[in-house]
This record gives C-alpha cells, structure tokens and sequence, in this order.
C-alpha cells in the first residue's frame, strides 16, 4: 500500500507548474518553464522518496501549452533525456505515479471541438508517461462527464469515444466516481461497456451512493483492475470538512477517520492518494499510521533533499514565487 498526494508540496520552495501567458508564448520562455519544472518535480519525487510516500500525482502543466496548436515545439525530442531520466528514478524507487487531467476533459461532450481537444489533452499527458519509459500501471485519472439530461445516453457516449482512443492512452485512463452526477453504479456498468477500470473515491461514495456499504464499494471497484496491465487498484481518500458544504474536502488528515477506513479495506490492497488540503502534511501523518500498524515499511535509510534552495538566478520569474500562488493555480483534484 503507498500513499500520495497530489501535485504540489507545499513545503517546497518550487513549483512544476511554471507557466506563461498564451499572449507572451515563444519557445525561449517553453523550455525555460519546461526545464524549471521537470527540475523541481525531480526533487519533489526525491523527497518523497526519502519520507517513504511512494504515490505522486504529477501536475498536468509540465509543459505549458502542451496540447493548445499553439505549441509546435518538438519538446518531445528536446527533453527525452530528462523525461527518461525521471521516469528510470520512478521505476528504480518503485514510485507510483499519475495525472489528473483537468475538469476541461470531458470525452461524453455532445460538442465535437471539446471531445477533440479532451482527446489532444489525454494523449499530451500519456506521452509524457511514454516519455518517462512507464508501463499502463501510472494512469490518466479522468471523471465520467456531463449527464446532459439522459444518463444512459451520457455513459453510452462516453463508450462510444473511449474505443477511438489510440490504444497507448486507452491503456492509462481510468474513471473516477463523482459526488453530484456519476456514482460508483454508473461506473460499474461504464466498466462493462469498456473495460475501463474505475479509480474508487471514497468521499465521493459517502456523498453519492447506492447503500453499497464502503467494504462492498471498494472490492467492487477494485475487481475492475487487471493485476498484470494496471497494477495494484488506485484510489482518493479524503473526508467531509466539519461545518462546510457536503462534498467540501477536509483541510488536514483526521486520524481516527483514516484508522477506521483502513478497517474497512480488510486486507486489499490500495494505492492511496489523499485529496487533503495540506498535502504532504497529511501524507506523512498517513504513512505514518500506516507503519504503525504493519502495513507500510519503514522508512528509507536515504537522505532527505532540502525543501529550500538558494534563489537560481537563471530560473523563469514563476520558478521562484511563493508556495501559496504557485497551490493555489494546481489542480487538487
């Protein structure tokens, strides 16, 4: 069982997201953002290693512009050196690792344009796994859609695009049930229309649900995986923040929370990543528990990276802006 977060470390004076306005684009600013960010994600990955969490979710804006017409740049071959190096660290770590792409993917979209540019999106974000040497165990973490008035027709839509899907991402996407539209039921039978294994959320099943008890919900999910072509089943953890909207994610882990859904596992195996407010806080705090009770191995005898560096002068202006500007524009979930 490992642990993640996603995207960002809050701790840690750098950021895998720098980017640029699409009006300042040129390929001087493309690859000193690209370069800033496959730099820091290098450190962010080293330690995590060090702590012992061993599930990362990548942020989807590596490269700027990845999937936009814009973006002619061959990055692809210009930075094929740095993406193998990463992706041997991850193999050589035993690192899990995966994208979320954002809420603009959307496959069952009854416009054309937005199911092409979700397409362009999805293949952006496989190429770089590609890149990186990774098998289809690291995963492209997508939700069902809109409903647009007819359920049926919103799943059948979905089916219809994920078999045009080139067979490389088609091998990455998984589904992930939601807390308003798509329950774990809707994915279940998305599962028999094409296979796709489903990312299991368990406070999106605790906000949306057919009385499947949390055991049942997660072994049903989990069956959805293939051992060989998809690895141990991936999932989001995370709990109802006290006194806020239903469906508002805690800010911090709630440790007897997090001990009692361990129960509710009775023994499956899961990678954990958890949707909390504080990250890499909460995620120590969970591998933690998880040693405590035999179900995680004990920390790395490595050394630890240092979260702050000294200022690069060379580094983009965005490479060294605050922790807090540079969370607030990551994807969290």
């Amino acid at each position: 069982m490992k642990i993640g977060y996603p995207c960002v470390n809050e701790a840690m004076d750098c950021s895998a997201a720098n980017t640029f306005r699409l009006a300042s684009y040129s390929e001087e600013r493309l690859v000193a953002a690209v370069a800033a960010n496959l730099t820091c994600l290098r450190r962010m990955l080293e330690w995590n290693v060090a702590q012992g969490l061993l599930f990362f979710r990548m942020g989807s804006g590596i490269v700027p512009f990845g999937s936009h017409e814009i973006n002619t740049f061959p990055w692809q071959k210009h930075f094929a050196a740095e993406f193998r190096a990463i992706g041997d660290y991850i193999r050589a770590n035993d690192l899990r690792v995966s994208f979320h792409p954002d809420q603009f993917v959307v496959l069952n979209s009854p416009s054309p344009d937005i199911v092409r540019r979700s397409i362009e999106e999805l293949i952006y974000q496989g190429s770089m796994l590609d890149l990186m040497g990774l098998d289809g165990t690291a995963k492209l973490q997508i939700h069902v859609g809109g409903l647009y008035g007819d359920r049926e027709l919103a799943l059948s839509r979905f089916a219809a695009v994920h078999a045009t899907l080139p067979e490389a991402v088609k091998a990455r996407v998984v589904v992930e049930n939601d807390d308003r539209l798509f329950s774990l039921r809707d994915c279940l039978h998305l599962h028999e229309l094409t296979g796709v294994p489903i990312l299991f959320d368990n406070f999106h099943h605790e906000c949306l649900n057919h009385d499947e008890p949390m055991p049942e919900a997660l072994r049903l999910a989990a069956a959805t995986w293939h051992p060989a072509r998809d690895g141990v089943p991936m999932m989001d953890y995370s709990s109802q923040a006290v006194g806020e909207r239903k469906g508002k994610h805690t800010g911090d882990l709630v440790d007897d929370l997090f001990r009692g859904f361990l129960t509710e596992l009775r023994g499956l195996d899961m990678d954990l990543m958890l949707e909390i407010k504080n990250k890499e806080a909460s995620a120590l705090r969970a591998v933690a528990i998880l040693r405590e009770l035999g179900l995680s191995a004990p920390a790395p005898n490595v050394p630890s990276p240092p979260l702050t560096l000294p200022p690069d002068p060379k580094a983009p202006a965005k490479a060294r802006r605050g922790k807090k500007e540079a969370a607030a524009k990551m994807e969290e979930s």
